[in-house]
């Protein structure tokens, strides 16, 4: 009995020794969970605040991507509306200089006109004054008077007149026809001349005719006829304009700009002058002669800033430049 007691009581002491330990443990235990789930707690908290964020941002990046695309489409559009105002822009200005061109074509066609009526008039002057002589012959000393050189006027120089068909003297200011020596009739002098070359007027006008009808090949001989019989008159510069005109049309750049040069270096003051430097300067760009072209477009700005030839070659420069 005796035994049994001291066993129970070295029981009883080793579970009160081992009681405080255990309930230490417990208590780290119960600490311990209490931090963990106050970390979790945090983590959680910090992953909202992370997703609500993340959420802004989207929001955010989603708005400067909207942004950014209405801007690249305006910017489209202005590009498109610029480059649409341009075109319509170099339109009005190709129309502008050909209905100027037109404008000086028939300014052209009305002085041929004006000079053929007056060279009618200084011939049917020529024939009045011809058949008052011929009425009066006392007048002048005889018959002989109305083709001799010192009676009344003749119908070749009496009126002042060269044999010019444009009435205002033929080339390098030279008649064409003079009276012999013998005592031919100058009259007849006269029509064998207009036989060997037609009027100046009659010459242009049916080349310029065949020339808006696009009978070019034809056209190209007519004016050179212009240019071969009266290599001075102020149609010439006109017909080495055209040519000019023809030889680009068919793609032959250099031969256009030796027409073009033609009528800037012997026709001073012109009104083709102009056109010719524009048409000059694009051939020369035709050629990739880029310097001499830009340089032969900016001459022309310069020298008449006012023109549509000047708008022209504004245009032109402004492309080759990307502006």
């Amino acid at each position: 009995m005796r035994q049994h007691t001291t066993r129970l009581a070295i029981l009883v002491l080793g579970i009160a020794s081992i009681t405080p330990h255990a309930l230490a443990v417990n208590k780290e235990m119960v600490q311990l969970q209490e931090q963990v789930t106050q970390l979790q707690d945090s983590v959680s908290k910090l992953q909202q605040f992370n997703e609500e964020r993340m959420g802004t941002l989207t929001t955010l990046l989603q708005q400067t991507a909207d942004s950014v695309t209405k801007m690249s489409a305006t910017v489209q559009s202005l590009q498109t509306a610029m480059n649409q105002q341009q075109s319509a822009e170099g339109s009005k200005v190709d129309q502008i200089s050909g209905q100027i061109q037109s404008l000086n074509d028939s300014v052209d066609e009305l002085k041929a006109r004006l000079d053929k009526i007056t060279k009618q008039m200084s011939d049917l002057q020529s024939q009045t004054e011809s058949i008052s002589a011929a009425m009066h012959p006392d007048a002048g000393g005889g018959a002989g008077a109305i083709s001799g050189p010192g009676a009344g006027m003749s119908p070749v120089t009496g009126t002042g007149q060269t044999g010019s068909p444009m009435g205002t003297g033929a080339p390098n200011g030279k008649p064409s026809a003079a009276i012999p020596a013998d005592g031919t009739d100058g009259a007849a002098v006269a029509n064998t001349s207009a036989s060997a070359a037609p009027p100046v007027d009659q010459l242009y006008q049916t080349a310029y005719g065949d020339f808006m009808a696009a009978k070019y090949q034809l056209s190209a001989a007519e004016f050179g006829d212009v240019v071969h019989f009266y290599p001075d008159n102020v149609y010439a510069g006109s017909a080495h304009f055209y040519l000019g005109e023809i030889a680009y049309k068919q793609g032959h750049y250099a031969a256009a700009i030796k027409e073009f040069n033609n009528v800037i270096d012997n026709f001073p003051g012109h009104n083709k002058i102009p056109a010719a430097e524009l048409h000059k300067g694009f051939g020369e760009l035709a050629l990739k002669q880029t310097s001499a072209g830009e340089h032969e477009l900016r001459l022309l700005i310069q020298r008449y800033p006012n023109s549509p030839e000047a708008t022209a070659a504004h245009n032109r420069l402004n492309a080759i430049s990307g502006r």
